[in-house]
């Protein structure tokens, strides 16, 4: 491989990658929150947001680190608080008490309006804050930490709309994010393909992948954290509790699943710590990292095997999201864990045929899984995905591979993963919409 091929798709990983407190969509609207504020200079004396669907539905049922609350009304209150644009996706990290007990009043004095955007763009975001006669306003658009607008402006003379003025400004800047096509990962190489990932997972010089390390330090901490408290639905301690180790043994498996479960439980039940994301989720980052890391140890895989298998887990993560886009209808869980079952296969001593089989047995058994917003109950989803990851491997191992006669799955690796992306970008849309229409008429 090239060296200007793997600079640019180490590049794009390290874009990917990244450090998240909480779910990363109110954290998303928390960050435009804080830049609004930041371009105010001051407190916001009241917030409108205009949000995408999905924005909407991954952001109402999921806790905020931290405070003991669920939804975006907290999330905007504390971004305009205390939070930090610098910070990216950490926005919320300087929390305090005193700063929830100011949000909670933030909310009650009826400050923050929310509705749903007239965008086509998947992921849109955006921020009007008006106070002392001055009005800002703050666009995140295509990913999410991608601002396409920063402005600040006087309010409109008394008797003018300033707030319909802002909007039609910003129904503009939405149809130009539509034509100019922003790429779901805010940066995507094209050049990928499940040939190009393995190959620069399995020859990259390994001071060139080294960063790859500290998604298991960070989404490990997660699993752990969850073992100190009692988060979301505790999926990955019960799982852990005798009578489910009656059901599923004291074995790889079990501690695989649960460990995954566990700091899914931390982050979607509101615990203050950091996960390494990937493609915008943390949740596929740690459904990306903590399956490949459990086995590794259990397996006895040497540290550079363990640092190729996370890196074959991440970037097909990243290559089937560039088609799919950074939010979708399909459950997040379905990509993460497809990357996953690459890596464990890497660390049974699968080759790339061996990978590509696991990768198809994957797509012929979670296709159609919908996302139906971020909250607690995605452990259940991710257990899903990372029990199939395992199967997956195991069969690809014994030379199994679902055929081209069945299902959606083709003979050529990356027609498959085209098929599984057409179907969640596309076709499951009218789907996204029920969801979300049952999700806000509860």
């Amino acid at each position: 491989m090239k060296q200007s091929d793997r600079q640019q798709i180490r590049a794009l990983m390290q874009s990917q990658i990244v450090p998240a407190i909480g779910c990363t969509e109110p954290m998303c609207v928390a960050l435009a929150v804080a830049r609004a504020t930041e371009l105010l200079g001051t407190l916001p004396e009241r917030i409108t947001l205009h949000l995408s669907g999905n924005i909407i539905k991954n952001a109402m049922g999921v806790g905020i680190p931290g405070t003991g609350m669920i939804g975006l009304p907290i999330a905007v209150a504390l971004g305009a608080i205390i939070g930090r644009s610098e910070y990216q996706l950490e926005v919320l990290r300087d929390l305090t008490p005193e700063a929830i007990k100011r949000g909670k009043q933030y909310i009650d004095e009826g400050r923050i309006f929310i509705d749903q955007a007239d965008t086509d763009e998947i992921l849109y975001a955006e921020v009007i804050a008006e106070a002392e006669g001055k009005t800002s306003r703050a666009v995140i658009a295509g990913s999410h930490t991608r601002f396409v607008v920063e402005d600040s402006a006087p309010q409109a003379p008394q008797g003018g709309n300033s707030l319909q003025q802002a909007r039609d400004r910003s129904n503009l800047v939405s149809t130009t994010c539509h034509h100019i096509g922003i790429p779901p990962s805010g940066g995507a190489w094209g050049g990928l393909s499940m040939r190009t990932v393995y190959d620069y997972a399995t020859t990259a010089p390994l001071e060139e992948i080294e960063f790859i390390r500290s998604t298991v330090e960070y989404n490990m901490r997660a699993a752990r954290e969850a073992l100190r408290g009692n988060y979301g639905h505790n999926l990955g301690k019960t799982i852990d509790r005798p009578m489910a180790k009656g059901i599923f043994g004291q074995s790889i498996f079990s501690h695989i699943i649960s460990t995954t479960a566990s700091a899914c439980d931390a982050r979607m039940g509101g615990a203050m710590v950091p996960v390494m994301s990937n493609s915008g989720s943390g949740n596929q980052g740690i459904c990306a990292t903590c399956p490949v890391a459990v086995y590794a140890e259990h397996n006895e895989n040497t540290d550079e095997e363990l640092l190729r298998a996370l890196v074959l887990s991440h970037l097909t993560a990243i290559y089937i999201k560039q088609s799919l886009g950074t939010l979708s209808a399909l459950c997040g869980c379905v990509v993460a864990s497809i990357g996953s079952s690459c890596g464990i296969t890497y660390l049974m001593g699968g080759d790339y045929e061996r990978i590509c089989r696991s990768v198809k047995n994957m797509i012929a058994n979670l296709t159609g899984m919908i996302c139906d917003g971020a909250k607690p109950a995605c452990s259940l989803k991710i257990t899903s995905g990372v029990s199939t990851a395992v199967l997956s491997s195991l069969l690809a191992m014994e030379g199994k591979c679902v055929s081209a006669a069945e299902g959606i799955v083709d003979n050529d690796v990356d027609q498959s993963i085209h098929n599984l992306t057409s179907i969640g970008a596309d076709s499951m849309r009218a789907t996204d919409q029920m969801v979300l229409d049952i999700m806000t008429n509860k």
